[in-house]
């Protein structure tokens, strides 16, 4: 299903854009060194059930997860990249953590993902990395607007994950968003610029490059939903939600989009 929404829909989605990057920014300050995931996952549920928000996660049961996720947030450290399910871990100095919030509010979802690095020590292979895949995340947004393909965007992401040095997995992406949270069209990490879908005004799109050190390869947890690199390299994870516009992409997920 692909959704064009209105005006009126598009503004709510800026509303719940903003409260996802006010989550996502305030469970970033509170994460230090000793953290543990639950608390980070209680936190989030805190905010969301404030915000007379609903949460995308809990209750989320795809054919690629094991059961109801269960919790309101997705962290994933180091070597896990994606769908990384809360459990009793405290962080440690120089954990590379990736928090990954979808939330619903007046009936219109915003997705939104940051990678950064816990505590004092900065691993510059890690920092490199987690600028990668937001540069990328740049790039496929200057790429988006109305007559634009989804090959376009796809490839200008691509381009900036493989000059970077890193393997490209197509497996998961980016996505259309809008009364749910994982609508078509796929959005890729890398493709053929001029193919695929062409973007108009009114559709939302969550684009999230993420890359592993030295593989492309994922295996799945025992959990039956955390996402790791099949090496046990560390990995790397950003998104936004976009609005295309008539004038271009809209980011809805950014901090400065906040009320007041």
């Amino acid at each position: 299903m692909i959704e064009i929404l209105n005006a009126t829909e598009v503004s709510r989605a800026r509303e719940t854009g903003a409260l996802v990057a006010d989550i996502l920014q305030t469970l970033k300050s509170r994460s230090a060194v000793g953290t543990n995931l639950l608390e980070i996952d209680e936190w989030a549920r805190a905010m969301i059930v404030e915000a007379g928000a609903q949460s995308c996660y809990v209750d989320y049961e795809p054919s690629f997860g094991r059961g109801p996720f269960g919790h309101y947030i997705c962290t994933s450290v180091n070597d896990a990249v994606l769908h990384g399910l809360p459990h009793d871990y405290a962080l440690v100095d120089g954990d590379l953590l990736s928090l990954d919030l979808a939330v619903s509010r007046s009936g219109v979802v915003a997705d939104s993902a940051i990678s950064f690095i816990v505590g004092d020590t900065r691993p510059p292979e890690k920092v490199a990395m987690i600028e990668t895949t937001e540069r990328a995340l740049a790039a496929g947004i200057a790429a988006a607007g109305p007559g634009v393909r989804i090959g376009d965007i796809s490839h200008a992401i691509g381009g900036v994950l493989s000059d970077a040095g890193y393997p490209i997995n197509t497996e998961f992406g980016g996505h259309g968003v809008g009364s749910t949270m994982h609508q078509d069209p796929h959005v890729s990490n890398n493709g053929r610029p001029g193919r695929g879908y062409t973007l108009r005004p009114g559709l939302l799109l969550a684009l999230e490059p993420w890359v592993m050190a030295d593989t492309a390869r994922l295996v799945t947890d025992d959990d039956g939903w955390t996402l790791r690199s099949a090496t046990g390299c560390h990995t790397a994870h950003s998104e936004h939600t976009i609005a295309i516009t008539t004038d271009g992409a809209m980011v809805l997920t950014l901090p400065e989009h906040l009320p007041g």
